[in-house]
């Protein structure tokens, strides 16, 4: 089983990246991981308005 992490950008957009890979400039680890499975459910609880930052 792969390891994923949650990631998070600038405009507040979330998505999987593997863990153990560098995370491409302009995201950041939120702290959750686990299987790819588990972080989309987590992103689907937390990411409850899909517009970017700047569009709210």
């Amino acid at each position: 089983m792969s390891a994923y992490q949650v990631v998070i950008n600038h405009e507040e957009q979330y998505s999987v990246w593997p863990l153990g890979r560098d995370v491409p400039d302009g995201w950041r680890p939120t702290g959750f991981t686990g299987a790819k499975e588990d972080c989309l459910a987590h992103i689907d609880e937390v990411w409850t308005d899909m517009r970017p930052l700047s569009a709210r």
